[in-house]
């Protein structure tokens, strides 16, 4: 039963730690299924991540945070999207400059507000999303098996967690069965047939990175108001390229991603649960060695799979209409 109570307590910090990457991969989806390269995902998680912080500190309020999180990385995917749709700029140029922009501008921010080494103030109890007891949790709790299922695993979870879950099955829904998604999907395969069709390629990818940046400021403001209380100087840690990792492995399709996220957060929890832990045969496992497993798995996964997942055949192009 204490294996069990264990295996209970993984999976639950890994619905946890793969929020983020969720949240980052879908926005990655809609951006590359119209055309458009989103390499910018780190910078613009850290972006959020800081806004929510910030904002959430002085108004007290999460929800203002997350709002402005949002606010503020639908500014920089519009950022990106001008540089790469309206003036065809090279996309990874343009999603790496905004990588390197946010995780200076950012501590300079901090700095300039707060004068705490570019962190914000840890955030009260009222600043933060709280987590949430589902019906019938604390009936069911002593209940073997059903109740650490319930109360551990799938309750206590803050409102975010949730959203994550359902925006994959929404995600689904919008890009396959509506005209939205459908058009979007044209988009990134054959923007030649669309703009021939009468319908705004341009118009099409300015929308599609801006849902990209609604999804990834949710991200953000995860890391700062949600798992952590406060914002610190190059929080993602990575996370956005994970999410990128993730969205290839997924094949750009909204379930398969989930799928890869999830593994993507395991690792991280079983990091974390490994640290200092001793292992028959092998000793104490080294801290850097268990934090550096979901990297190493990035890049296992890049080199393995990347060659046989087809991205969209207009990903990266910028579309010139023919006169």
């Amino acid at each position: 039963m204490e294996n069990f109570e264990l295996v209970i307590l993984l999976l639950d910090a890994t619905l946890r730690t793969s929020t983020p990457l969720i949240l980052a991969a879908l926005a990655g989806m809609f951006s590359e299924r119209s055309g458009t390269i989103n390499l910018a995902l780190e910078g613009m998680m850290l972006g959020g991540a800081f806004a929510a912080a910030a904002v959430a500190y002085y108004a007290g309020s999460p929800w203002v945070g997350l709002l402005a999180a949002i606010a503020a990385t639908i500014a920089l995917s519009l950022l990106h999207g001008f540089a790469c749709i309206t003036h065809k700029g090279n996309q990874v140029v343009s999603g790496m400059a905004i990588n390197i922009l946010m995780s200076g501008f950012t501590a300079l921010v901090g700095i300039a507000l707060f004068a705490q080494g570019g962190k914000t103030p840890a955030l009260d109890k009222a600043s933060r999303f709280q987590p949430i007891t589902l019906p019938g949790a604390e009936a069911v709790r002593d209940v073997p098996i059903l109740g650490p299922i319930y109360f551990e695993l799938l309750s206590g979870h803050n409102i975010l967690v949730y959203i994550a879950f359902f925006a994959v099955p929404a995600a689904w829904w919008v890009m396959y069965r509506t005209r939205f998604g459908l058009r979007l999907r044209a988009v990134g395969e054959n923007p030649g047939a669309v703009d021939t069709a009468g319908i705004s390629v341009v118009l099409m990818r300015y929308r599609a990175v801006v849902c990209s940046g609604v999804l990834v400021g949710m991200s953000g403001a995860y890391l700062s108001t949600a798992q952590g209380a406060s914002f610190l100087q190059d929080m993602t840690a990575g996370k956005g390229y994970i999410a990128l990792a993730a969205m290839v492995f997924g094949k750009w399709r909204p379930f398969p991603a989930l799928f890869a996220c999830l593994l993507f957060g395991f690792l991280d929890a079983a990091a974390t649960r490994l640290q200092g832990v001793i292992l028959p045969g092998i000793g104490e496992v080294p801290v850097q060695l268990v934090q550096a497993l979901p990297y190493v798995l990035t890049v296992i996964l890049l080199a393995g799979f990347i060659g046989r997942a087809t991205p969209p055949k207009a990903l990266g192009r910028a579309y010139v209409k023919e006169r």
